[in-house]
């Protein structure tokens, strides 16, 4: 772990502070940082900037109740920028948006931007606007018990090609199946985030039964 000293502030003692999504992995915003708004934040384990246009201390969410608890912090090779990743409590952008950063300038339409909330996100339109002639309308036309149905098929599907030990065929029945599960979650009303957690306490729990096993 790097002591606090070995930071390079600027000359007017701050340093710029990448905040991250640490579910998603989105850059949320980009703030700044002194030596004792860094201190308070890893104390407390919420962000806390320095306003430059203020120039005062600012904790973010005590006006909106937006905090944002700290995962981690993070320097870089020169030691001259953070990236902090955060578990958000609210947007992060003053204006209600998840993150400051939502106008795009350009993008590389050859590279295929995917992430899976990306995709959760527009399966969450297609429930809620239901448009004709899509797959995932129907599935949600048709209700819980054929999205089990579904859910059911991709399950003995990828065991099929997992059997076989065809792994391009294994691939794209896993895909089939997690987006089936996806679907079953909205009908189920469970979040990404309800996943991601869950599996954040098995791993927590896991390395605490690996370290138990290791002193006996």
């Amino acid at each position: 772990m790097l002591n606090i000293d070995e930071l390079k502030f600027d000359e007017k003692g701050l340093i710029p502070a990448i905040v991250q999504d640490a579910n998603t992995n989105r850059v949320l915003t980009l703030a700044y940082m002194n030596r004792e708004s860094l201190e308070i934040s890893m104390k407390e384990m919420k962000t806390c900037f320095w306003s430059r246009s203020r120039q005062e201390l600012w904790r973010k969410g005590e006006t909106s109740g937006n905090f944002q608890d700290i995962v981690s912090i993070t320097a870089d090779c020169d030691k001259d920028a953070l990236v902090v990743r955060v578990k958000p409590q609210g947007p992060a952008c003053h204006l209600g948006w998840e993150s400051c950063f939502e106008n795009p300038v350009w993008a590389n339409e050859e590279v295929a931007d995917f992430t899976i909330d990306g995709l959760m996100k527009m399966l969450e339109g297609r429930k809620r606007d239901l448009p004709e002639g899509s797959y995932t309308t129907y599935l949600f036309q048709k209700g819980l018990d054929k999205i089990l149905k579904k859910v059911g098929e991709e399950s003995t599907e990828v065991i099929i090609a997992a059997k076989a030990k065809d792994k391009a065929e294994t691939i794209y029945e896993i895909a089939d199946l997690a987006y089936h599960v996806m679907v079953l979650m909205l009908e189920s009303g469970i979040s990404l985030n309800e996943i991601r957690e869950e599996l954040a306490s098995r791993h927590i729990i896991d390395h605490k039964v690996k370290q138990e096993k290791m002193t006996k």
